[in-house]
């Protein structure tokens, strides 16, 4: 009797854990089940971060907060010396004289003058300088044109384009166009040009007015007007080390007036 008495209490305590293991397995089955439906529900559970990433966040850079800065102040000053920007500016008088300074920097005046030039210049060595000034202003164009795409930087004052601007395709801010057309000119012909003293310092003077001409109309930044001198220079530099000889100057002649005789 006692060793039945024993085997019906070791059967009970068996039953008693078993019982209690399923219930166990049941509840981190559910809690398993809990946590896949709230990382359904809520996206994937964020990673704790560590200090280190919070105090990067929370302390900038000092090169970052110099650009900020540098940013700022940029845009406030270019902002503050858009005084021909519109109509009620406080120099709106003068609006019509700046533009039209503005307009020498312009590619189309300089596109069409260069090509008068050639259909009226007899000599090689002209031609030459022409041809090679006229494919440094497609460079320039074209480059100025591509980089204002990719930026897509907008004006201090943000005043739409005109029509010859469209022409042109300078329709935006960064970098300035007629900065790095006025540079690249200027320096071209100071170096292919025999010219007195009073009128390289004219040139130079005229290069500066015209991007500065492009800030008080309120259509760039001082920092835009700084990368496209820079730019313009650039384009000097490249088309000095590609410089077109005169025979194949006269081959793209013959090309553009349809007059060329290809060898067979």
């Amino acid at each position: 009797m006692l060793q039945h008495d024993m085997t019906e209490d070791a059967a009970a305590s068996l039953t008693e854990d078993a019982a209690a293991s399923l219930t166990e397995d049941a509840a981190t089955t559910c809690q398993g089940a809990r946590e896949v439906q709230d990382g359904a529900e809520g996206g994937v559970k964020e990673v704790p971060r560590l200090p280190e990433q919070d105090c990067m966040q929370l302390n900038p850079s000092l090169c970052g907060i110099a650009l900020s800065s540098l940013l700022a102040i940029d845009i406030s000053l270019s902002k503050r010396l858009g005084v021909c920007a519109g109509p009620r500016a406080p120099w709106a008088t003068l609006r019509s004289m700046v533009t039209l300074l503005a307009l020498t920097g312009h590619a189309l005046p300089w596109l069409c003058g260069i090509l008068i030039c050639l259909s009226r210049s007899n000599t090689l060595a002209g031609q030459e300088v022409l041809v090679n000034l006229l494919m440094a202003l497609v460079l320039d164009v074209m480059t100025v044109a591509g980089m204002q795409k990719l930026v897509r930087r907008r004006g201090p004052w943000d005043c739409p384009p005109g029509f010859l601007d469209y022409i042109a395709m300078d329709t935006y801010s960064f970098p300035a166009a007629h900065a790095s057309r006025a540079a690249m000119v200027s320096k071209f012909l100071l170096n292919h040009l025999v010219l007195a003293v009073p009128l390289r310092i004219l040139l130079y003077l005229w290069a500066f007015l015209v991007g500065v001409s492009r800030v008080l109309l309120g259509k760039h930044h001082l920092s835009d007007v700084g990368c496209g001198f820079a730019l313009g220079f650039l384009h000097f530099s490249l088309v000095e080390m590609v410089w077109l000889d005169s025979v194949t100057c006269q081959t793209l002649i013959s090309i553009g007036t349809l007059r060329w005789t290809p060898l067979i």
